[in-house]
């Protein structure tokens, strides 16, 4: 059954602990980028792919790249959620030899489909995918990714979406979580991508624009999406970096890759009802 918006808040707040955790333990992170596409990836696995942790291997199973692997502690934390491993693993990020790397590594963790982290390429690895998926006649999935919008400076980028829409792959949705912030600064300041509605729409694609921490908005745009025949769909998500902590979301160039001490953690924790 899928869950309400008010069970998904609730659970979002503690997947927020779950990652700012994570990334305290391990003096080390990306806690505003995490925070901010939280609400797109629980909604994707609570609400609207078909996956099993029991079985992570299902070839009808709905796929999912994380291009942004830097934000990887949300994605640890719904996994974790889901049953695909042991919440106690979450300790372990960012240690030697953990399984959870400081970005996703396919190779070591069953529900991570795609090794991300060199930003830009992700989108040509879902794409490839869903071309996968159109071809196979006996498995049949669709592919979602997840872009930051600092991503969207990277030529590669452009590449996959003119190849996207060339090849009709409407089973891939894509968010670009739109939280203005990158490592070196503002967006706008260090490569302006707007107007990125109309830049999209022009390689081809059918182009929605939301507040992506409201699930009501989410899941509207993927009823959309679905409808939608012979093009793949770009969802522009506008988002707050470090969503759900007053001082992460204040300055969110600052967070953008730098631990909280366990005192901040304290705190973040009040705001996130705990």
């Amino acid at each position: 059954m899928p869950l309400s918006s008010i069970e998904l808040a609730g659970i979002t707040k503690k997947l927020r602990r779950d990652a700012l955790a994570m990334i305290t333990k391990a003096k080390n992170g990306h806690p505003g980028g995490s925070l901010s596409a939280m609400d797109l990836i629980a909604y994707l696995y609570f609400n609207e792919m078909k996956h099993d942790p029991k079985n992570p291997k299902n070839p009808n199973r709905d796929r999912f790249v994380l291009s942004k692997g830097h934000g990887v502690p949300a994605l640890y934390a719904v996994l974790a959620e889901c049953g695909y491993f042991s919440k106690d693993l979450l300790k372990t990020f960012r240690q030697t030899d953990s399984l959870l790397q400081g970005h996703p590594a396919n190779r070591l963790l069953a529900g991570i489909e795609a090794s991300t982290g060199s930003l830009g390429q992700g989108l040509s690895v879902a794409l490839g995918m869903a071309l996968a998926s159109k071809l196979d006649k006996n498995n049949s999935y669709n592919v979602y990714a997840i872009l930051g919008d600092g991503e969207m400076q990277e030529g590669q980028v452009w590449e996959a979406l003119m190849c996207a829409a060339h090849y009709k792959t409407d089973n891939l949705i894509v968010f670009v979580d739109r939280n203005n912030g990158q490592i070196d600064g503002l967006t706008d300041n260090v490569m302006a991508i707007e107007p990125l509605n109309k830049k999209c729409e022009s390689f081809g694609w059918h182009t929605i624009t939301i507040n992506g921490h409201d699930f009501d908005e989410i899941k509207g745009a993927l009823e959309l999406a679905h409808k939608t025949k012979n093009q793949p769909t770009m969802i522009i998500a506008k988002t707050i970096k470090g969503k759900g902590v007053s001082f992460l979301e204040k300055d969110t160039v600052a967070w953008h890759g730098k631990a909280l001490s366990e005192q901040e953690l304290e705190l973040a924790f009040l705001e996130l009802g705990e």
